[in-house]
């Protein structure tokens, strides 16, 4: 417990503050919703705040739509910020980075680091740039950068003279402005998760903290941003690891790591056979995106959890458990039992692994939670669109019987199609197997008991199969199958009687006749 000293010590010396800082660069993957519904379950357990952040910077990748797209997803999981784009304004707007550029705060702070010998500007072209790496490449450098070795054979204000400095400032030469990184200096931190990380500045670039365009890179905005903004903890994906050293300097060069917020890198999401970070291209068969999503960029569509029929609040139960656990065997949480449970020290450091079977098994757990009542209200639709107009009583009836096995509420008609339609074919494995003079024989007998009962319920329908089979000499379940065969055309289903008292005796005795029709 004592790497969470620090930790602790924090949460109850500062407001929980947190957000969600997604680019807009395309559909919010799965990955990204989960990074969001930590942040969330975060600030509710400790009464603090959920912002939603847009860190719009490169300008280059921005994709149309991607913005809408975020804020719709974030809607529909339920896991809504307190304040930030989509969500109405706090007293830190606005809250799209671009626009917050405008205001003339991220060069403050990176004249600030300029000021004190902790930044500097380099003037060199793209295809200087190029020349460098083809150098450090030749001469074997594993991992050519920009650093505290190659800088010095470059066009910048640490090689260059005072005077060369300024005539180029003044006449608007582009440059960018980096982040001098000391040559051998331990740099030591701790993340909430993994404990203490120790990394040697040697593997360390200089990142570009100021573009060209005067647009900050995220190194720069998003730790302007923290400090602005007040946040106390800061979520995120693993992928961002090897950049923590560079973003622990900033903070230390402008004096500001008292203002630092609490790290924590969560464990990246892994492909189901666990090699290598799941994609938004992955095979398994499940989406990768909460809605659809159409990207402009390649014109390819994707299909999301919610079109492919998944409930957000199973959603989010599959993702919460991907990487965290509440200490014990539970599975299924509603969000408030998560915000309950929850604690970043319960967070992995491994990766997890997908799993789709799993994730339909979730949603067949929140489908068996509903009312038939609540499920007949999603189904009725799908029967309508379909072309059959039934009132909603037949819908709950149906619903109950079809519901057992489904996943998903689009599987309904798939398992039950038979009850709005006579079929016109039958398996013809059961009736290769089961269909004999004797048994059809059966059939004619029990057509005709049927026709005359008065009393169409499955207590009393079934009493006269059993009987009728028994006159016969025929054991009831050498019959079934394929009585349920005359009746369905296929070989498995809900309870047959039931089936028979929803589709009505008209329609049942209808089925039977033409089946002894077709098959005489």
């Amino acid at each position: 417990m004592r790497k969470f000293a620090a930790y602790f010590y924090f949460m109850e010396n500062k407001r929980v503050r947190v957000r969600f800082a997604p680019s807009p660069t395309g559909g919010l993957h799965m990955g990204g919703v989960r990074v969001a519904l930590f942040n969330y379950l975060f600030a509710k357990k400790h009464g603090g705040d959920f912002i939603l952040r847009i860190e719009d910077t490169d300008q280059t990748r921005f994709v149309a739509g991607a913005e809408e797209y975020i804020i719709n997803s974030l809607k529909w999981c339920g896991i809504e910020p307190s304040e930030g784009v989509g969500f109405g304004d706090g007293k830190h707007a606005p809250y799209r980075q671009s626009e917050r550029k405008e205001l003339g705060i991220y060069k403050k702070y990176a004249d600030k680091l300029i000021e004190g010998g902790h930044a500097y500007y380099a003037f060199d072209t793209a295809e200087e740039l190029d020349e460098m790496r083809k150098r450090l490449e030749a001469a074997k450098v594993a991992a050519p950068q920009y650093n505290s070795v190659s800088r010095q054979n470059m066009r910048n204000s640490l090689t260059l003279s005072e005077d060369e400095v300024k005539k180029l400032l003044d006449a608007g030469t582009p440059h960018v402005i980096r982040l001098k990184v000391p040559r051998n200096e331990e740099i030591r931190f701790h993340d909430v998760i993994r404990g203490w990380v120790v990394v040697n500045s040697a593997q360390v670039d200089d990142k570009v903290l100021l573009k060209s365009d005067g647009m900050p890179t995220y190194h720069l905005a998003h730790i302007v941003d923290d400090i602005e903004m007040e946040i106390s903890h800061a979520m995120r994906g693993e992928e961002w690891l090897p950049s923590a050293p560079a973003h622990i300097l900033i903070y230390r060069y402008l004096g500001m790591e008292d203002k630092m917020p609490q790290l924590a890198h969560m464990p990246l999401i892994l492909k189901p056979d666990g090699n290598g970070k799941l994609s938004k291209r992955d095979k398994s068969g499940l989406p990768m995106f909460p809605l659809n999503w159409s990207d402009p960029r390649d014109n390819t569509d994707y299909v999301g959890y919610k079109e492919s029929g998944f409930f957000p609040d199973a959603f989010i139960n599959m993702l919460v458990l991907l990487g965290w656990n509440p200490g014990d065997n539970k599975e299924i949480m509603s969000k408030d039992e998560m915000i309950e449970l929850f604690s970043l020290e319960r967070i992995n450091k491994a990766g997890a692994k997908f799993d789709p079977e799993k994730t339909k098994w979730f949603n067949q757990q929140y489908l068996r939670k509903k009312s038939d009542e609540e499920l007949a209200k999603l189904f009725l639709p799908m029967i309508k669109e379909k072309g059959f107009d039934v009132s909603e009583a037949f819908a709950i009836k149906a619903t109950k019987l079809v519901r057992e096995k489904a996943h998903f509420v689009n599987e309904f008609w798939g398992f039950g199609s038979f009850l709005f339609i006579t079929p016109d074919s039958y398996d013809q494995d059961v009736l290769t197997k089961r269909l004999n003079e004797q048994t059809r024989n059966f059939v004619v007998e029990l057509t005709a008991v049927l026709t005359d009962q008065a009393d169409f319920s499955p207590a009393v329908t079934e009493a006269t199969f059993k009987a009728t089979a028994e006159k016969l000499g025929i054991g009831a379940g050498q019959v079934m199958q394929l009585f349920r065969v005359v009746v369905t055309g296929v070989g498995g289903g809900p309870n047959m009687f039931e089936i028979m008292e929803l589709i009505g005796k008209e329609e049942s005795i209808k089925r039977m006749n033409l089946f002894l029709e077709r098959n005489k």
